[in-house]
């Protein structure tokens, strides 16, 4: 069993920055690929980025491709979203997620376990 935590969001303006972190209890992120989803208001929660098991591999929604960096440290059972450059579209609630596998780290079903959740607001 593995519990993730999520923290880090909260209000900033158009063009800042935010760095969300998830903690895991549990078994170490070497084991897991982790990824990373949001839910706006209204809308389906939808992929945002991944990193697979010992960090080989990454992968961004275009949405957020050259503005958002992932990454673990193994050690310390952390993974990190680093936002750069918020519009307000990515105001949302930001979920980190784990998974066994190392495929279709986009679709999240393939995960088995959700961290509650963050706030981020950006706002124009």
């Amino acid at each position: 069993q593995v519990q993730l935590v999520e923290s880090g969001g909260g209000l900033v303006q158009a063009g800042g920055s935010l760095r969300l972190s998830c903690a895991a209890s549990g078994r170490t992120f070497s084991t897991y690929a982790m990824g990373w989803f949001r839910q706006a208001p209204g809308k389906e929660r939808e992929f945002v980025a991944a990193i697979t098991r010992g960090g080989i591999m990454i992968n961004y929604a275009d949405s957020v491709k050259g503005r958002f960096t992932v990454f673990g440290v193994n050690a310390m059972n952390m993974v990190y979203l680093q936002m750069n450059t918020l519009k307000p579209e990515d105001t949302a609630v930001y979920y980190c997620a784990a998974t066994s596998t190392n495929e279709g780290l986009r679709v999240q079903r393939q995960y088995d376990y959700w961290g509650q959740g963050t706030q981020v607001t950006v706002s124009s």
